[in-house]
């Protein structure tokens, strides 16, 4: 739920902007928990893939040639399959921690936003990404349309003033549902104001 949303509801500023810090704060992202599942089904899979090669091998023991031969092999696929596995850890680690760092940098649409990144200059080190800061710097200037305006809360008022349109009560009870939802919409404090 947005702020926007509990204040629409009569929660006041400040107690829904605690209500949203506080939500972000604890929020486990979804991509974090799915990284963590995918890790724990390959750790499973492979382990399973292991028991099953010593099977066979134990039936294969009588014949010691052809038994070095196929450890040989299972050494060198073993040592495939993990570093398959670190690099594929290694890129969901960097995968989780670029999707954290757009949904910090308050980008609307974050694929929008990594496909303008040169992702090659951008390297993951410990949980700080390297390089990314500055190229979010200069798309924030080139096609600040991607990003949310920093300090803008809810809708703008008609007109782009800043100032309140003057309605007067009488204007407000006059009004239709789908003007009052509008003004509701653009401007709540003064909606609240007219509605008492």
């Amino acid at each position: 739920m947005t702020k926007e949303e509990l204040i629409a509801l009569g929660i006041d500023e400040e107690t829904a902007q605690k209500v949203v810090d506080g939500y972000t704060a604890s929020h486990v992202a979804k991509t974090a928990l799915e990284a963590e599942q995918s890790k724990v089904a390959d750790l499973t899979q492979q382990l399973t893939d292991r028991d099953a090669q010593l099977e066979t091998l134990k039936g294969e023991a009588a014949n010691s040639s052809k038994l070095k031969e196929q450890i040989q092999a299972l050494q060198t696929q073993n040592a495939e399959a993990a570093a398959e596995y670190q690099q594929s850890l290694a890129q969901k680690d960097f995968d989780f921690a670029l999707s954290d760092a757009l949904r910090n940098a308050k980008a609307k649409n974050p694929k929008a936003v990594k496909a303008l990144l040169d992702i090659g200059k951008v390297k993951l080190d410990g949980s700080q990404l390297l390089g990314l800061e500055e190229q979010l710097a200069m798309l924030k200037e080139s096609d600040a349309y991607l990003f949310e305006k920093e300090g803008v809360k809810g809708n703008p008022l008609p007109g782009g003033q800043g100032t309140p349109p003057a309605i007067t009560k009488e204007q407000f009870n006059a009004m239709n549902v789908v003007e009052k939802t509008k003004l509701f919409n653009d401007n709540h404090e003064l909606y609240k104001q007219l509605s008492e």
